[in-house]
């Protein structure tokens, strides 16, 4: 279910009841893109079914699912356009436009070919932890963190987020792990590893179902290349890419977290909220804990 996540602290104060959720939520339901539409961003049912509620909430636990629809128009169309629009003035008029008349130009061939372009479909995730006030989004970029936050902090009255930040930064704690050849308690270190030089070189190490326990990687870190992704896992159960940034890639769930689920469950929807929640409702403090604890709000 999750992929990815990136993860907010909700400030204190906060009250709103699943129903006022619900309600503003459908405030801003998704719609597709408009025939001179470029972008367009709401929320639709998580569970997939139409018509069905826009917030789900499963054992105290909130989702919720943004969808973003864009046309992609290439930019190399519409220069091409534009340039062929900039002979056609300069062999009929004898000059040659201007740097505003070709901005406009532009604009004007991207209004003219948006209706004709394909449109793309992605979809992010959200989960509140109410109990916990953390909010983690399945955000494959801090970009696109950055818009689900701005929808969700106007969308939902006296809603405040920040970023989770840790005492120690990630960084530096794997460069510690990967020196010591010690994972924190609960952890281990897997085979996939990036390390990049602070210096104007910004050389780059890439090491791939590779050992880590070796000279050669601490000999790169006392050299200064410092670690911005590292491959963990949790208690044999929950595997993922640490970056640099706090934030978690390639997220699955083992064999063992599957084997253990309830054999009453259904294998859809639900199941993959129960477990994805309970797994990372441990995994995530885990995580935090290692890092040194979380840096207080302001």
């Amino acid at each position: 279910m999750f992929k990815n996540v990136i993860m907010y602290r909700i400030a204190p104060g906060w009250s709103a009841t699943a129903q006022e959720i619900e309600a503003r939520l459908q405030d801003n339901h998704f719609v597709e893109c408009g025939a001179s539409q470029e972008k367009s961003m709401g929320w639709v049912e998580p569970r997939g079914e139409a018509h069905g509620p826009l917030l789900e909430v499963m054992a105290g636990q909130w989702i919720l699912k943004l969808m973003l629809e864009s046309r992609a128009l290439p930019a190399s169309v519409v220069n091409r356009k534009a340039q062929e629009r900039v002979a056609q003035i300069e062999a009929s008029t004898g000059r040659k436009p201007g740097k505003k008349e070709t901005r406009d130009l532009k604009d004007n061939i991207r209004l003219e070919l948006l209706p004709m372009a394909f449109t793309k479909q992605s979809s992010t995730l959200v989960w509140i932890d109410r109990e916990a006030n953390l909010l983690v989004m399945d955000a494959g970029s801090q970009s696109r963190a950055d818009d689900l936050v701005t929808l969700l902090v106007q969308g939902l009255p006296g809603l405040a987020l920040s970023l989770v930040n840790t005492q120690l930064s990630p960084s530096a704690a794997m460069a510690d792990w990967l020196v010591s050849q010690e994972a924190p308690q609960g952890f281990s270190v897997d085979r996939e590893c990036e390390l990049k030089a602070a210096d104007e070189s910004k050389a780059v190490v890439r090491y791939a179902r590779h050992r880590l326990d070796t000279d050669e990687v601490k000999q790169h870190i006392e050299g200064g290349k410092m670690p911005t992704r590292l491959a963990l896992t949790w208690n044999d159960r929950v595997s993922f890419v640490l970056t640099e940034g706090l934030q978690l890639k390639k997220l699955a769930f083992l064999e063992v977290v599957m084997e253990g689920a309830s054999a009453g469950k259904d294998d859809g929807f639900d199941a993959d909220v129960t477990i994805a929640t309970g797994e990372l409702q441990k995994a995530l403090p885990a995580l935090l804990e290692a890092l040194g604890g979380e840096m207080p709000l302001a």
